[in-house]
């Protein structure tokens, strides 16, 4: 049998992952656990495919949790791993997938970071000191987009009163209403960088090159230190949204829709959120 040796294998998996059009972030993360999970069965002396048994695997993740990894963390490379061994068995590489014996690490899903009015409110104002910044952070906030997408955004999509969302990893292609304050931002935006030659992507670095999702998060994270907001991610924008347009009476299966969630469940996770934050009459206010 060719192609047995794990490394081999793992590369062929990740290869396969592009040929699929993944995202390059959705990559480099299977990239990096599978690397890691490939040195420990080293450590073992385990280099075949075939040797690698449910134990192995168990080791692995006891490990992770004993090197101060969190179980949510733990659970996420174990997923990493189950989608490698049935790759490999679809692919007639082994017969059993040992992964399927082993059981996800408990542990407790944390509430969805959610800003205050007052957090958000100071990200608006800090922002609209540079038109980029501020387009960056009005979109986020009025869309609930993923920063895969809109580190992707074509001037293109940007219409009269919509804005396209091209497929990105598992989140489809949909058209998400746009309101005045993002138009603006927007306009604003393009009105400062006219002079910058681009190649259509909407959000550009000042040589003319697109805005990688790193430059994103650097931009994004300079404005929550700026306004002193703590243990904050972009995706707590994306939380916002979701618990706004809820807040207001829009259904599940609308925002669902408007934020490309695939699982209806991933939506109601943060009914009990909005009903807490209702009860407490701390109202997210207008965004």
């Amino acid at each position: 049998m060719e192609n047995i040796l794990l490394p081999s294998l793992a590369d062929r998996f990740i290869k396969h992952l592009g040929s699929q059009g993944k995202s390059s972030f959705t990559i480099v993360a299977y990239k990096k656990d599978l690397e890691q999970f490939v040195g420990y069965l080293t450590t073992q002396e385990i280099s075949d495919i075939r040797e690698v048994k449910r134990g192995h695997i168990d080791g692995f993740i006891n490990k992770l949790i004993a090197d101060n990894y969190t179980k949510k963390s733990a659970s996420r490379k174990l997923n990493s791993i189950r989608t490698f061994f049935r790759y490999l068995k679809n692919d007639g590489v082994i017969e059993q997938n040992p992964s399927l014996d082993v059981s996800h690490p408990k542990y407790i899903q944390s509430a969805p970071r959610i800003f205050s009015k007052l957090e958000y409110r100071a990200l608006r104002d800090f922002a609209k000191e540079e038109p980029r910044t501020y387009a960056l952070v009005e979109i986020l906030l009025q869309t609930g987009i993923k920063i895969g997408e809109l580190a992707g955004l074509k001037t293109e999509d940007i219409k009269e009163s919509t804005i396209h969302i091209c497929q990105y990893g598992k989140t489809p292609t949909r058209d998400i209403p746009l309101n005045k304050a993002v138009k603006k931002s927007i306009e604003d935006y393009l009105k400062d960088r006219s002079n910058q030659k681009n190649d259509g992507h909407l959000f550009i670095t000042r040589t003319g090159h697109p805005l990688l999702i790193r430059n994103i998060r650097q931009i994004i994270s300079r404005c929550f230190r700026e306004v002193g907001i703590e243990k904050a991610t972009v995706n707590d924008f994306r939380n916002t949204f979701i618990a706004h347009q809820l807040k207001n009476g829009a259904s599940v299966e609308y925002i669902a829709k408007l934020v490309g969630h695939r699982r209806l469940s991933s939506t109601e996770r943060f009914l009990n959120v909005v009903k807490e934050e209702i009860q407490k009459k701390e109202g997210l206010g207008e965004l």
